[in-house]
């Protein structure tokens, strides 16, 4: 790949590193988490490079930061059997444990996770190129959807401890774990979309089996401990390696639950087809997303131009909610552009450590040749990159390109980028955006930019009914946490929020009863008498 030189002391020499974020020795880890026991593996191992370079002698090398063990089949399904006994068909120590029991473990995982917090940041850092305060902010973020969770936890159960009577009969209605869970998150978010699955699926009472993401690997190892002192044998497992070796099996098996998953859909429709009894499969899915930007004649061109700089290169672009095609009303387009490629252009490209830097390495093998031919589609096409060296390409870090004007036939517009390209269409009407919405395989968010109220109420009592969620003059994005996060179509499966998530990995069931003095005095003496753990009226302060 042709080197620019622009771009030449974009990265480091060895020595040049700071001494706080060096990581002097590859971390080799060969251990995984198993029914309560840390286990050493012998076996090939998978090398992790980082997106980080460093110059040398030698030229530009990617950084070895470690490797991570090729589990095989034989480990896959003792995680699994593992997960299987600790359930135990709901009679298993956790299942059956108390929720204010449960929540004692989660809490105490929290206090054992925030032990590692440096070493997790360096880690994101170094294995998939989040800057330093983006890195700080998703640990902290993740810390406290956890305490969320289980603030949650406690509303949902107060809400459940009392007696409904209707009809003559008297039922307590609780919420009930599924069984094992099979957790696979993204590597744009590692550790925190990953935890927002794990975490209310663990407090809930289910048991667990973790694949960390192909990317993002080496930064759990410092939680495993935490992990196996915080939880009963094989309620949390782990497994690594090639996703056909040993997520196949497991699915194969019909003893997955649960499927919580954030990646391809592609993917994710390999995995469901592989369990023999779909129908008993609940599938939580993250997927693709094409998310649109809505420039109308009388947006506030600053606020717009603001919005979406940071909704489309936010980590490179590298999200799901990523502002991926920006519609841009024929009448203002000039004067968007303009503003817009002055910011993007102004935006600090560096290492992720380095103050102030927006602009990382990518992490995805081969990232930048792909989206270099979507480029260069595009302008075989009749488009152009029209901000100052726009995708230029210095091993693995691209300058981002923002792409004009983009139109249907394109690749750009239809697939999902997931990286610093910005294709941006003119439209003349507003049928044009909505249209592309309306057609679109994904349903995930939008944002439009307008101050006209007439227009924009419009709009929204239509795009409510596309996306699962409208933005107003706002970048998309997933949080609060306690929002709801979700989509349509090929977007997404279930429904995810602190709240949600306690929901989606859980089933509704009650103890019911005929009102009559034989039962009310048998009910009445197991609650007074705390004889059941589901049957109470307890309350969690």
């Amino acid at each position: 790949m042709t080197l620019i030189n622009g771009l030449s002391g974009l990265f480091p020499q060895e020595g040049n590193i700071p001494e706080e974020f060096t990581i002097s020795d590859p971390i080799v880890q060969r251990r995984y988490l198993c029914n309560g026991e840390m286990r050493i593996w012998d076996g090939p191992m998978q090398e992790v490079l980082s997106p980080v370079c460093v110059e040398s002698e030698h030229g530009l090398q990617q950084r070895v930061l470690g490797s991570y063990p090729l589990l095989t089949e034989k480990e896959s399904l003792a995680a699994l059997e593992a997960a299987c006994s600790a359930y135990g068909n709901g009679c298993g120590t956790w299942p059956a444990m108390s929720v204010e029991e449960r929540i004692r473990h989660i809490e105490d995982f929290a206090f054992r996770m925030k032990e590692q917090r440096r070493e997790v940041v360096k880690l994101l850092m170094w294995e998939i190129g989040k800057n330093l305060p983006d890195a700080e902010k998703e640990f902290d973020r993740t810390v406290d959807y956890i305490h969320d969770t289980v603030d949650a936890l406690k509303d949902l159960d107060r809400t459940a401890s009392r007696m409904v009577i209707e009809q003559g009969v008297i039922g307590q209605i609780r919420r009930a774990p599924l069984g094992v869970v099979l957790c696979m998150g993204p590597y744009n978010y590692p550790l925190n979309e990953t935890f927002t699955t794990l975490i209310p699926a663990l407090i809930m009472g289910n048991t667990i089996i973790f694949k960390p993401p192909k990317l993002g690997v080496l930064l759990h190892q410092p939680l495993l401990e935490a992990f196996r002192d915080s939880f009963p044998p094989g309620v949390v497992n782990t497994i690594y390696g090639d996703g056909q070796s040993i997520i196949g099996p497991l699915m194969a098996s019909g003893r997955i639950d649960v499927l919580a998953f954030i990646g391809s859909s592609s993917v994710a429709d390999i995995l469901k087809k592989q369990h023999p009894k779909p129908h008993r499969l609940r599938c939580i899915l993250g997927l693709e997303a094409k998310n649109a930007a809505i420039v109308l004649p009388d947006a506030n061109l600053d606020l717009a131009v603001q919005e979406c700089v940071l909704g489309s290169l936010s980590f490179n672009g590298q999200r799901c909610t990523a502002l991926k095609i920006l519609f841009v009303h024929r009448k203002r387009v000039d004067s968007f552009l303009g503003r817009f490629c002055e910011e993007v252009d102004r935006l600090i490209c560096g290492m992720p450590w380095e103050a102030g830097v927006q602009l990382t390495p990518l992490p995805e093998a081969g990232k930048t040749g792909y989206l270099s031919d979507l480029i260069e589609d595009a302008r075989s096409r009749g488009a152009r990159v029209v901000n100052h060296r726009g995708g230029e390409i210095r091993g693995t870090f691209m300058r981002p390109a923002v792409v004009y004007p983009v139109s249907s036939g394109m690749r750009l517009y239809a697939e999902e980028q997931f990286g610093p390209v910005i294709p941006v269409c003119p439209f003349d009407e507003t049928e044009e955006p909505m249209r592309y919405v309306t057609e679109s395989d994904y349903g995930q968010q939008v944002s439009i930019f307008g101050t006209d109220p007439d227009v924009i109420s419009g709009l929204i009592d239509v795009l409510v009914n596309q996306v699962c969620r409208v933005n107003v003059n706002s970048q998309c994005q997933r949080g609060p946490d306690r929002f709801p996060f979700t989509g349509r179509k090929d977007s997404a499966e279930g429904t995810l929020s602190v709240s949600d998530a306690l929901r989606v990995f859980t089933i509704r069931t009650l103890v019911a009863t005929k009102q009559n003095q034989t039962n009310n005095t048998l009910i009445g003496t197991i609650l007074r008498e705390r004889k059941s753990r589901f049957l109470t009226t307890d309350f969690i302060l």
